[in-house]
């Protein structure tokens, strides 16, 4: 973050974990990187500083290059995400179905453990197929990713949560998945499915 204090266009470089600097700047960089935009804060003493935020790029991992993933990747790139497709099955996670987009086609949890998720990211599973949807979870689980979602019915999402807990995961742990996937809208058609995931990740990420 570059802080600027605007009565003399003195600059800073500021990190959100420096404990040597002010105690309020910090809180409002924390504030303005989770908004995303930047602004101008004003110091207890009166002082207009202007904070630029450099956040990296907003991520998606999507496993599972099915029918519903394409209008997903195509809402998310809209809102400006970084997406990556993983899938090994190469006759779904196909350039001629995905064009211009970034697909892997390694298991999982392989594709998880190169890609990082991190704060910026957000993982969403959508095969059906806990071989490939379980490992992608467990990956997600243990990293800071801000949003986890997995496709399937209550009664799937019932099944997918004992087998994570049979991994070793706590029920605390376990609320960070949003399952079934996607805001409650009624949503039927692939199209309206997606609107859905990525309404859900943006509340996630803006509230």
């Amino acid at each position: 973050m570059v802080a600027t204090r605007l009565t003399d266009g003195i600059q800073k470089l500021v990190y959100p974990d420096d404990k040597q600097e002010k105690t309020w700047l910090i809180k409002a960089i924390h504030e303005v990187l989770a908004a995303d935009k930047s602004r101008v804060i004003a110091a207890p003493d009166g002082v207009e500083w202007f904070l630029n935020a450099y956040n990296p790029p907003l991520r998606l991992l999507i496993v599972g290059a099915v029918h519903i993933a394409q209008p997903v990747v195509k809402v998310a790139e809209l809102d400006a995400y970084d997406v990556v497709v993983i899938d090994p099955r190469m006759a779904f996670a196909s350039p001629e179905r995905f064009p211009g987009t970034t697909l892997r086609t390694d298991w999982p949890d392989e594709a998880m453990a190169e890609l990082k998720p991190d704060s910026r990211t957000a993982v969403i599973t959508l095969t059906h197929d806990p071989k490939l949807d379980d490992p992608a979870l467990i990956a997600a689980l243990n990293s800071p990713a801000f949003y986890i979602g997995a496709l399937g019915s209550k009664k799937t999402h019932a099944a997918r949560l004992e087998r994570l807990k049979a991994a070793g995961f706590d029920d605390q742990a376990l609320t960070r998945i949003h399952g079934p996937i996607g805001l409650s809208i009624g949503a039927k058609s692939p199209a309206e499915i997606a609107i859905s995931i990525m309404a859900q990740i943006t509340e996630v990420l803006r509230t």
